[in-house]
């Protein structure tokens, strides 16, 4: 089983198309994480970056901002054929909101798994905030009654949720594990998604909590002979990222952490 390393284009917009995948390249990845450009221009100038530098390409939905769900569906579907025109190899969806029904977020999937039969296309519902599995005793519920629902892994979600590092969910956690499709690979900790450095001797009972999680990820991927698990190193820019006082600098480099968990999950994993 190997891994693909994915970077997200989060917190690197202000770079040109060409001028990010070539840095991309240069740092070790596989492939890029990012939302299509609605602009005509800019996405041929994404998808010539993309080709140029011989990368691989991961959709990205995150626009679920109707409150209204009949406007939202109709919006989630639009965008899921604005990420299939890039040809992804799969779609990292922030499917739902956490307000909706059960009834209306299964709607929801069950349109992705619709538009990925007919599309070919395996969209992956990530475990996010405010989002259809926004907390892990949640996503229990969802992954027990959908037994095709894939997500998306960012567990460091549903610490801040939670207020802890999961330790009185280990069945939700034993369940998530196996249905992985994509992996965010971002540190979280009881009071928030994302620690200022994971290399901070403060935060290592984090690292640690994650790493076992996975751990078991990657195990179960092993024993069902999966070849390929895709994974985004997904430390973010500000409000994730902590800002000094006044000046607003971000207290740590942001691109130089998800290379930094790329080698630590290279050297852990593909040893």
């Amino acid at each position: 089983m190997k891994l693909q390393f994915y970077c997200p284009r989060w917190g690197a917009e202000d770079l040109p198309w060409s001028a990010f995948c070539k840095k991309v390249k240069q740092s070790g990845y596989d492939g890029i994480e990012a939302a299509v450009p609605e602009q005509v221009n800019e996405r041929a100038e994404m998808t010539a970056a993309l080709k140029a530098n011989g990368l691989l390409f991961i959709g990205q939905y995150f626009q679920s901002f109707e409150k209204d769900f009949d406007a939202h569906q109709k919006n989630y579907l639009r965008y899921l054929h604005l990420l299939a025109s890039a040809a992804p190899v799969k779609i990292n969806a922030q499917t739902g909101k956490d307000y909706f029904s059960f009834e209306q977020n299964a709607s929801l999937i069950q349109v992705a798994a619709d538009f990925s039969e007919q599309t070919g296309i395996k969209i992956c519902h990530e475990t996010h905030r405010n989002k259809a599995l926004f907390a892990a005793h949640v996503a229990h519920s969802y992954l027990q009654q959908l037994p095709n629902l894939s997500i998306t892994a960012d567990f460091s979600h549903w610490c801040s949720v939670a207020e802890s590092l999961l330790e009185d969910q280990k069945e939700a956690m034993a369940l998530a594990c196996k249905r992985v499709e994509h992996l965010h690979a971002r540190i979280g900790h009881a009071q928030g998604a994302q620690v200022i450095d994971p290399r901070l001797p403060l935060y290592q009972r984090a690292l640690a909590q994650h790493l076992g999680w996975w751990d078991a990820v990657v195990s179960h991927y092993r024993k069902e002979g999966r070849r390929v698990l895709t994974v985004t190193p997904e430390f973010g820019p500000a409000p994730y990222m902590v800002q000094l006082p006044f000046t607003q600098m971000p207290i740590a480099n942001q691109y130089e952490i998800n290379v930094y968990m790329m080698q630590l999950l290279k050297n852990r994993y593909e040893a």
